[in-house]
């Protein structure tokens, strides 16, 4: 199962399976009869239950999860809406690789497989403001790159990204997607502000002025995203056709996620936000697409870090869920 255009990418995502209703239903039935009073453990059974469904069985375990970052470099942060260069991402790429960033330690803290899939960094993609980021050429090859990056074996997925000047493709998709103007999304991203933050806003409403006729998500995926985004977005799709549960990172994964939404009805049923970034729009973000965050801790790093530190929840919920006795097992009393 593979694409070779857009128009094969949304053929697919209208032909994905959904969870395993047998699963869900036992699921459900298991949780009612565990020593617990009923919804005493909140989120956490509404999670186990949504990930039993994915995975089809009802006393699941997460024992392969996978993490993936994505890096690319995009050509609008020539105009100096960064506080940092470009050459900050391929520098940060080979700190990941020698395991030297943030998510690395967060991936080996909840015993996730790390990668990382550099797209193209010499070749930055184009200036959105005056063409579209992407052809589909190099859209669909970077929607590819993602999609075979997923391990056909691993049981949960997050997705992160690195990619100077990601913030200000992020909030132009954003704008697009969701409507808006552009001040009402553009934020501080790596940390500029007053005037450089004036100027990013700027940036991003000369894009939606200039990409006007977007279509679906894909579309603008290709008009206002970059590598990155794309590779997200495809690892996000191969992740549904395996049936394999995701968490959803930041800012910049939101958008990526709602490129997908936008393209097909339902196509992010199998993702939850892991957190909620300090982001200033990525909130209003999550309500758009109506994702609730497991968790909001003012994190606003990237690279996948608030979704991984949200496989601990994850797993904690089908700690329970799977682990507990049930009233007859335990011979306790359900009243």
């Amino acid at each position: 199962m593979s694409f070779e255009s857009l128009d094969a990418l949304r053929a697919l995502l209208a032909d994905m399976p959904g969870p395993d209703q047998s699963a869900l239903a036992g699921a459900e039935e298991r949780n009612g009869q565990l020593t617990k009073p009923p919804g005493a453990l909140g989120r956490l059974e509404d999670l186990a239950q949504w990930y039993a469904g994915w995975r089809g069985d009802v006393r699941p375990s997460i024992d392969a999860p996978q993490v993936i970052v994505f890096a690319g470099n995009h050509g609008v942060a020539a105009r100096g809406v960064s506080a940092f260069p470009p050459e900050v991402t391929v520098q940060m790429v080979a700190n990941f690789e020698h395991g030297g960033a943030a998510i690395n330690q967060l991936a080996k803290a909840f015993g996730a497989r790390m990668d990382v899939v550099p797209l193209d960094l010499d070749t930055p993609t184009a200036d959105f403001t005056k063409g579209p980021a992407m052809t589909e050429a190099e859209g669909v090859a970077a929607l590819r790159a993602g999609w075979d990056a997923v391990a056909e074996d691993a049981d949960l997925l997050v997705v992160g990204e690195m990619g100077i000047g990601n913030t200000t493709s992020a909030a132009a998709i954003a704008a697009k997607l969701f409507g808006g103007d552009a001040a009402e999304w553009t934020g501080r991203g790596t940390g500029v502000e007053g005037d450089a933050l004036a100027f990013k806003t700027q940036v991003v409403a000369d894009g939606l002025g200039l990409h006007k006729a977007a279509t679906d998500g894909l579309d603008v995926l290709m008009r206002l995203g970059g590598r990155e985004l794309a590779g997200m977005v495809g690892a996000m799709a191969r992740a549904r056709s395996l049936r394999i549960p995701v968490i959803m990172d930041g800012f910049i994964c939101t958008a990526a996620a709602g490129c997908l939404a936008k393209t097909q009805e339902g196509a992010l049923d199998h993702v939850v936000a892991g957190h909620q970034s300090a982001e200033a729009a990525h909130g209003r973000m999550l309500e758009a697409l109506g994702k609730a965050p497991l968790l909001s801790l003012g994190l606003r790093l990237g690279e996948g870090s608030g979704a991984a530190l949200a496989i601990g929840v994850l797993k904690g919920a089908i700690a329970c869920h799977s682990g507990m006795a049930t009233f007859a097992e335990a011979g306790v009393s359900d009243g």
